[in-house]
């Protein structure tokens, strides 16, 4: 099973500020540029896929989980 190293690549993609952690803006941003237009409303439902500790943000830990529950 990939482990957080694998997934950092992308991560940080999404992570437009650096911080650490993925914001629906920076998700909405993301996929705006991409081709796939999603609202504010659909990038906070698609946080909260992945959010465990309800901070409506994602750490790569988080998204690594995400993904590997999808994989």
């Amino acid at each position: 099973m990939p482990d957080s190293s694998d997934y950092a690549a992308s991560f940080d993609l999404v992570d437009a500020d650096g911080d650490g952690r993925i914001s629906a803006e920076e998700l909405a941003r993301l996929m705006g540029s991409s081709g796939d237009p999603v609202t504010r409303e659909r990038a906070e439902a698609l946080i909260s896929l992945m959010d465990t500790d309800g901070d409506r943000l994602i750490t790569l830990e988080e998204y690594t989980r995400f993904m590997n529950e999808r994989a």
